[in-house]
């Protein structure tokens, strides 16, 4: 919900080209709730959607160039500056949520691996040109 109690201090809002394919992909890939969506004038373009993921919540709608064209889709731009991050509480937990982004259809960037950081580390890339890295603590050698 947009302002209930539990608002996180921060957000990702994120833009996409088909937003009811995206929340539906996004349930298939990250487990995501479509918690609340309305649709735009047109019927066919999200205008906001917030989607519960991991505890924490992503808002998403469709480009709208009618307003400015100001937020543009990865897709539509060629690519993203930016990478969502979902920190797990385990190792494993990164394999898995990897594993099941990447069977909904998402692309490899990077695959599951030990960091110098000390983490257990993944990215992957979503149909509609999202980056999401997953990230969770190993133990310190």
């Amino acid at each position: 919900m947009a302002f209930g109690p539990d608002v996180p201090p921060i957000q990702a809002h994120i833009c996409v080209k088909d937003g009811l394919a995206a929340i539906a992909f996004y349930a298939k890939a990250l487990g995501a709730v479509n918690t609340f969506h309305a649709m735009a004038e047109d019927g066919k373009r999200v205008m906001h959607a917030n989607l519960a993921i991991y505890g924490g919540e992503v808002m998403l709608h469709d480009e709208f160039p009618e307003f400015g064209g100001s937020v543009l889709s990865p897709n539509t731009i060629g690519g993203t500056g930016v990478a969502i991050s979902i920190n797990l509480a385990k190792p494993a937990d990164v394999d898995a949520a990897y594993d099941k982004a990447v069977a909904a259809g998402a692309s490899t960037v990077l695959e599951p691996q030990d960091t110098f950081w000390h983490a257990r580390y993944a990215r992957i890339q979503d149909p509609f040109g999202h980056v999401w890295a997953f990230n969770a603590p190993v133990a310190n050698p």
